[in-house]
């Protein structure tokens, strides 16, 4: 078997159907030894890949969530500031000063670890998910490049920290601003998408597989007919698994023929007000019925 077509499989055993493309580039970004860059609408299981990885090799998943104003006291590292004022105060009144109480308080016991140091110091190479990259402001993610091509932190009080082991790294991004072709150039590229019907039955069946086999197609089908609607927030994969979820605890075995019940179940699928408005009972009835 292709290397390739055997990380497939693995990912599978672990629940996450993965198109031929994306098992791909996920075997060349390992091969290589270099980030996988993941782009696409929110909710197409961009973070799943992670996940799975890190169980597929049985190691650390270490996260870093990326917003607006992230630096590098929450992704890097930051010194335990209330401990080291209590360790001056201490040696203070033990008469001690100087060097050694400095290298003292400047040591790894007052080191805080955030996810990008953390990630370079673990003995078991970790996988480490740097998600929603474009959240982050520009100068984050150009501080981001030289870790990613060099793996190693400089920490003034403490010299240089070089990679115990190369992290897999995973990046996240959902299109909410452009990338720099910096950052892209270091990443092998892969595009997340909706998966076709088919696939995303078999990702239900695995996730899910008490649903019964005509119940899931319909699940599918109608999750499948609202993304083609002008909605603000189209239904991810995980919304699919909770609708699937919320009919069983409804009683549902067919769209088609509760209505009441269907749009009771539509919280899970439609996040906005503006979306829920967007289909009313008689609509979502309509589309059931296609589905069924």
């Amino acid at each position: 078997m292709q290397e390739w077509r055997a990380l497939q499989k693995g990912m599978a055993d672990h629940g996450y159907i993965a198109a031929d493309d994306l098992a791909m580039a996920v075997h060349i970004a390992l091969s290589l030894g270099r980030p996988l860059l993941l782009e696409g609408a929110a909710g197409v299981g961009k973070t799943e890949v992670a996940r799975v990885l890190a169980a597929l090799r049985d190691t650390m998943l270490i996260r870093l969530q990326c917003y607006e104003g992230l630096d590098a006291a929450q992704a890097i590292y930051e010194w335990n500031y209330p401990r080291q004022l209590l360790a001056i105060r201490a040696a203070s009144e033990a008469g001690e000063t100087g060097k050694d109480v400095e290298a003292r308080i400047f040591s790894d016991d007052y080191l805080l670890e955030r996810p990008l140091l953390q990630a370079i110091r673990q003995p078991v190479a970790p996988v480490l998910l740097i998600d929603e990259i474009d959240r982050a402001d520009e100068e984050f993610e150009a501080y981001l490049l030289e870790i990613l091509s060099e793996f190693q932190i400089t920490i003034p009080e403490l010299g240089t920290i070089r990679a115990t082991t190369r992290p897999i790294v995973i990046l996240t991004a959902n299109g909410t601003r452009d990338l720099s072709d910096a950052l892209r150039r270091r990443c092998i590229y892969a595009h997340g998408d909706y998966p076709e019907p088919a696939v995303e039955l078999a990702i239900l069946q695995i996730r899910a597989p008490e649903t019964e086999a005509t119940l899931a197609a319909q699940i599918v089908g109608f999750v499948q007919a609202l993304r083609r609607e002008d909605l603000e927030k189209n239904p991810g994969i995980a919304e699919m698994l909770d609708f699937a979820a919320a009919l069983a605890g409804l009683g549902v075995n067919d769209l088609s023929h509760d209505p009441v019940l269907l749009q009771a179940a539509l919280g899970t699928l439609l996040k906005t007000q503006s979306d829920r408005e967007a289909i009313p009972p008689e609509v979502a009835a309509r589309l059931a019925g296609r589905a069924a």
